[in-house]
Order: structure tokens, then C-alpha cells, then sequence
């Protein structure tokens, strides 16, 4: 459990303001990635601060670069940069631990959440709602567009359930997803031959029968 900057109490599951001494704290990027502030952009505001967001630098040896909000936390990933990020922080990750996904997603599930539509940092049309990846339990926002908006310690449970195997799940359900997708459309695809051919059989004998009439009437 991540503990307080300033007082070392612990806090919550999803929380970056301590109960204790109400400072907020950086759940996410604190003592878990070494990162440099880059620049402050105008034209990306926070979803839920209205404040302009920070770019900052995750790789030391190389740029990348996100956005995050110096008041709530929240991060702005481009299109890919979260599958980027969990592949380049978690590694090594070959058992699938369902008792742990579930402790995960208990632990850190708030009830009194209000769901909330909130507007894409670029474009500022408002992003829709989706699962992040099969039971991780992270809602996400997303403009197809632009990216992806995290709430603070969003991505925290996100590293929590790779680690857990949440990942290899995740493309385990959808390999058998796309391969019954595919057993469907064969299954459908044979049965329209089979009609095919039945019609054919019809159309034939109807033939058969009308020429046979055709030559009694002139014979």
C-alpha cells in the first residue's frame, strides 16, 4: 500500500489525498519511475481541473512522453503509449493468478464513484467509456482520436493486474473470441453450400420434370 509523502500514513486504494493530513500525493509516478517535466502546454486542459496539463519525459535514455494534471494526477496517454508503458514496466509475466485479479479489483472497487462523462484534453469532445482490458476492473476514458484519460492510481492497478497475469488473460480470451468468430463464419459458410447445392437439386429435377412434359405433348 502507497504511503503518504508528508505524514507516512497509508493511503487507500485510488486515493492521492492522505485522510490524515489532506496532502496529494503522486500515486502513480512517485518512487515508481524516474521522470522529468518537459514543458507546459496551453491547448491540453484537464478533464475535471480545467487546468493545463504538463508533458512529461518517462525514459531518461529516450523521449516519452506523456500529459498529466499537476493538481488531481491524472495522465493523458496518446493512442498505444498505456500498452507501451505496461510493456515496458512489467515483464516476465507468465502465470495467470485469478484468486490475485480478484483481491485487486476488490481492493481498489469504490462504489460511490459517480460515473462521470468527461471531455478528451485535445479535442474536447467528450471520450466514452470502456473496459481497459478482460477483469481488469479499470474503466477508462477514450477519444478515439487522442488517447487515453487515467485517473490517478489507475494505471498503479493496471501494473498490479499485469503482474498478476491480467495481460496474458486478456489475450488468451480474445485468441478464443476471434477463433469461435472464425469457427462461426466457416459453420455459416458451409451451411449456405449445402443449401446452395439443395436448390441446385430442385432446379434440376423441376427441369426434368417440365421437359418431360414438353416432349408427351408433342409425341
Amino acid at each position: 500500500m502507497a504511503k503518504c509523502s508528508s505524514c507516512s500514513a497509508p493511503l487507500p486504494a485510488n486515493t492521492n489525498r492522505c485522510l490524515y493530513c489532506g496532502t496529494r500525493n503522486d500515486v502513480d509516478l512517485q518512487g515508481r519511475h524516474a521522470y522529468t517535466v518537459v514543458q507546459n502546454p496551453r491547448d491540453r486542459l484537464c478533464p475535471h481541473c480545467e487546468k493545463p496539463l504538463q508533458t512529461i519525459n518517462l525514459n531518461p535514455d529516450a523521449a516519452f512522453l506523456i500529459e498529466r494534471c499537476p493538481d488531481c494526477f491524472g495522465l493523458f496517454f496518446e493512442p498505444g503509449e498505456v500498452e507501451t508503458l505496461l510493456d515496458n514496466s512489467v515483464t516476465h509475466v507468465f502465470d495467470i493468478n485469478l484468486q490475485q485479479l480478484d483481491n485487486i479489483n476488490k481492493d481498489r472497487y469504490q462504489a460511490k464513484n459517480v460515473v462521470k462523462y468527461i471531455k478528451c484534453p485535445v479535442c474536447r469532445t467528450f471520450m466514452n467509456r470502456s473496459v481497459f482490458g478482460h477483469r481488469s476492473g479499470v474503466i477508462i476514458d477514450r477519444c478515439k482520436n487522442h488517447g487515453i484519460w487515467l485517473d490517478s492510481g489507475e494505471i498503479t492497478h493496471l501494473l498490479e493486474w499485469k503482474k498478476a497475469g491480467g495481460q496474458l488473460l486478456h489475450r488468451q480470451k480474445s485468441a478464443s473470441q476471434r477463433q469461435k468468430s472464425k469457427t462461426a463464419r466457416h459453420t455459416s459458410s458451409g451451411s449456405r453450400k449445402t443449401i446452395d447445392t439443395a436448390d441446385y437439386n430442385l432446379e434440376v429435377d423441376a427441369l426434368t420434370t417440365l421437359a418431360s412434359m414438353i416432349g408427351k405433348l408433342f409425341n
